[in-house]
């Protein structure tokens, strides 16, 4: 596959996610991506996303009953 930004190519490899929200931060270092080896542009598959998202809800969730 190549990237859509560069053209570079792209492997399986693991990327960092961050997100700032409701008040917290969210740093996963590791999570499965597609990862461009020239440019270092990440994709998540659906159940990485998936995942994170359950991650959120989660998070959020417990954020909501400390505060």
């Amino acid at each position: 596959m190549k990237c859509v930004h560069c053209q570079g190519i792209i492997k399986k490899s693991t990327a960092p996610f961050t997100i700032s929200r409701k008040g917290y931060h969210l740093i996963l270092n590791a999570v499965s991506a597609w990862v461009c080896t020239q440019c270092g542009e990440a994709g998540f598959e659906s159940s990485e996303v998936d995942f994170i998202q359950k991650i959120l809800i989660s998070v959020d969730t417990m954020v909501r009953t400390v505060f």
